[in-house]
């Protein structure tokens, strides 16, 4: 690196530097009855990092479950929830063999992902929150490929949680692809979006011999959805994070491909049955109407499908894959609407 590098990159971390300062102070919980907790906890035989946050411990407690897989929400997580945070406690989870928790444990310990090992890790997260926190029961929410873990915890332990919360809900991993395929041609002609129809038929529906057709889908659904923009955002908060190194977003990133390699492949083994079924509490879908990535069409026939105390299915309009984050407001009016009702006072 020449010296003029060096110090065009010395002042881009200064402006970094006074970022992370401003997002400190933008972003810290100040009331009184509020907490803030960042922390390694052991789980599952190795500590793995968790952050607890709202303006008063004695709202709900939501505890939120990545996607990914490997791609914590922590780094960036301080700018995803601030309107939350009034009305819910919300948890963030460096999953197993996922950044902070990867750090701490080392590379080695990516080769005990599973998704049974990770489930039971959840449900040993969720009983530690239960006493450390005060609560009798959690709220469950899980995004993408943690709506997998989701469904399983919540059958595997369902007195832990008032209610299982699924958005971009992985219903039928088997079927994920082709049913995705569908809508995005029908979206890509609907919008007469003729490179989108040309590369859709191209490849034609799944399955694919390589990753050339997964990767035509992945880049038409990120467009359809506006989702670029938003993956390219993560970055740029997580590198404005407090308390965040270079060296942290290295590892989240490193962990989200150790995680991919794992646990993809583990995730096409699932069939929809495995998921779907008889649940023994509450079951809510709040879905982006327009994801392509987790196909809306599959998440509504999962809730249509499974047996539950009571289930319910709620669209947030002009939502993609990640409504969860970008209309962020939007799901969480449906929380209040439809989740606060089904909590008990601790």
């Amino acid at each position: 690196m020449s010296q003029s590098e060096a110090a065009e990159f010395a002042d881009l971390a200064a402006t970094f530097d006074r970022v992370k300062v401003r997002n400190e102070r933008d972003y810290a919980i100040t009331a009184s009855t509020g907490i803030d907790e960042g922390r390694y906890v052991e789980i599952g035989g190795i500590e793995q990092w968790i952050t607890i946050r709202g303006e008063d411990r004695n709202n709900p407690v939501v505890l939120f479950l990545h996607g990914g897989p490997g791609d914590a929400t922590n780094p960036w997580g301080y700018a995803a929830f601030p309107s939350w945070l009034d009305r819910f406690t919300v948890v963030q989870w460096d999953q197993r063999g996922a950044a902070r928790t990867l750090a701490r444990n080392g590379p080695a310990s990516a080769d005990s992902l599973s998704l049974e090992r990770m489930v039971q890790d959840g449900v040993e997260l969720a009983e530690y929150l239960r006493e450390h926190l005060d609560k009798d029961k959690l709220i469950l929410v899980g995004h993408s490929f943690g709506s997998i873990l989701g469904v399983k915890m919540a059958k595997a332990r369902p007195e832990l949680f008032s209610v299982y919360v699924g958005t971009a809900q992985v219903a039928d991993p088997q079927g994920n692809y082709a049913a995705a395929y569908d809508a995005l041609l029908a979206k890509a002609r609907s919008e007469r979006n003729l490179r989108a129809i040309a590369e859709l038929e191209d490849i034609g529906p799944p399955p694919y011999p390589d990753g050339r057709g997964f990767g035509v889908q992945r880049r038409w659904s990120n467009s359809f959805e506006g989702a670029d923009r938003f993956i390219a955002s993560m970055l740029g908060l997580a590198l404005g994070a407090p308390g965040y190194s270079i060296g942290d977003i290295n590892d989240w990133l490193e962990g989200q491909q150790l995680s991919a390699e794992k646990l993809i492949p583990q995730t096409f083994e699932i069939d929809a049955d495995e998921l779907g079924g008889e649940f023994a509490l509450p079951v809510l879908v709040i879905q982006g109407e327009e994801d392509f990535t987790t196909p809306t069409s599959l998440a509504r026939s999962f809730i249509s499908s499974i047996q539950a105390p009571q289930k319910g299915f709620v669209s947030i309009d002009g939502g993609g894959h990640f409504a969860v984050f970008v209309e962020s407001d939007a799901f969480l009016d449906a929380l209040v609407e439809h989740v606060l009702p089904l909590t008990s006072p601790r």
